[in-house]
Order: C-alpha cells, then sequence, then structure tokens
C-alpha cells in the first residue's frame, strides 16, 4: 500500500455486532450494495468502519472486492461463515435484506475482503 496515488480510504458505517467481529478479526468478508460511490473500492485500499454517532472506529485494508448479482450468490460464493460466523446462512440473507430492501439489492452485491490493520478502537 506504498502507492499513495491509487490506494484510497473509505469510511463506511457499521453496526455494532458487525463491528465487533471485523475488530476480532472473525468476519473477513464485509458485504456492502454496489453503490456508486464504491464502484472504485479495489486490493490494496483500507476502509475506516465506525459505528455510526460514536468515535469507536477500526481500520481494515481491502485484499479483494467481487462483484455478486445477489446476497444469496455473494453467500454462496463467500460462505456464510466468512460473512458472520455467528449466523446460519439463513438468518444471514434475512438480516442482509433487513439493512438492504429488494431495490438495493437490484443494484448488485459486493464482497469485500478484509483484514486488520492496527487494534480497533472500541
Amino acid at each position: 500500500m506504498s502507492d499513495t496515488s491509487t490506494t484510497r480510504r473509505h469510511e463506511l458505517n457499521l453496526y455494532r455486532r458487525y463491528f465487533d467481529l471485523v475488530a476480532a478479526g472473525r468476519k473477513t468478508i464485509e458485504v456492502r450494495v454496489r453503490y456508486p460511490h464504491l464502484a472504485d473500492m479495489a486490493a490494496g485500499d483500507t476502509i475506516r468502519f465506525r459505528i455510526k454517532g460514536t468515535d469507536e472506529t477500526c481500520d481494515v485494508g481491502v485484499l479483494r472486492v467481487t462483484e455478486y448479482a445477489d446476497f444469496e450468490a455473494l453467500l454462496d460464493g463467500e460462505g456464510p461463515a466468512n460473512v458472520n460466523p455467528t449466523a446460519t446462512r439463513e438468518e444471514q440473507l434475512a438480516n442482509i435484506r433487513r439493512i438492504y430492501p429488494p431495490e438495493k439489492e437490484a443494484l448488485g452485491a459486493l464482497a469485500i475482503e478484509i483484514e486488520p490493520v492496527n487494534a480497533c478502537d472500541s
């Protein structure tokens, strides 16, 4: 990540339950809708996750970004345990769809493989 001309830093909010899994190194795949502002995310970038309304942050490095047609394909391709090791595939699909309604899912899904780059502030 020494080439600062191509690496980017993204700031994204994360719910507490997922933040804690990222901070512990147990969640290695972050799920997002393929929004235009995430279209340029790539390996080598960093993400600063923040619990909304707090000063708690966690910086992670992006190892890979993979696009999927929908959340079911993403969970099948990445493995549910990498997305959330504390929930079944069916629970995860229901939780993700509560966050992102069908019109958002229709934009496509991103699987972002991450790894912690420092200790998280929690």
